[in-house]
């Protein structure tokens, strides 16, 4: 790539990103645009035959476990005191008709 950035594509950009540029700000967003293609370019000339892409930088492993009751939840005990039980749960009188 020649690292030339138009003055057309820095306005177009500016629209995308619903920013009003001043004079200076297009000429040092096009000088930051160019510098970053120009380093894409020279990434592009490293060898990579024979690596394996990747997802993620550091390794994933699952976080998740399996749910172990050790003390239970301590429901029986609230529900020893529950006028009516019903199903595991307290039975309440009907609020709507």
């Amino acid at each position: 790539m020649d690292g030339r950035i138009s003055d057309e594509t820095i306005e177009y950009v500016g629209i995308l990103a619903k920013i009003d540029l001043s004079d200076e700000e297009k000429e040092n967003a096009k000088s930051d645009m160019e510098k970053m293609l120009d380093y894409i370019d020279t990434l592009n000339e490293l060898d990579t035959a024979g690596i394996e892409p990747m997802s993620h930088a550091f390794a994933v492993n699952n976080v998740f476990r399996e749910d172990i009751v050790e003390n239970g939840d301590g429901s029986e005990d609230a529900l020893a005191n529950a006028p009516l039980v019903k199903k595991h749960g307290f039975k309440v009188p009907k609020t709507i008709g």
